[in-house]
């Protein structure tokens, strides 16, 4: 399977709040999305973490 699941991570709280997939064929590098993040209650910037 070229898709695997991933957990993004807020870069400001290190929070875990969002659980996705993506294709590891075309995106073999860490990604990162800007999301809203519940505790701290603004749209930030969220990271793959392991």
């Amino acid at each position: 399977m070229p898709r695997e699941h991933i957990i993004l991570a807020c870069t400001q709280c290190e929070e875990r709040n969002y659980t996705m997939t993506k294709n590891k064929r075309l995106h073999s590098e860490r990604v990162e999305y800007k999301k809203y993040c519940p505790r701290c209650r603004k749209h930030t910037a969220h990271k793959e973490t392991k």
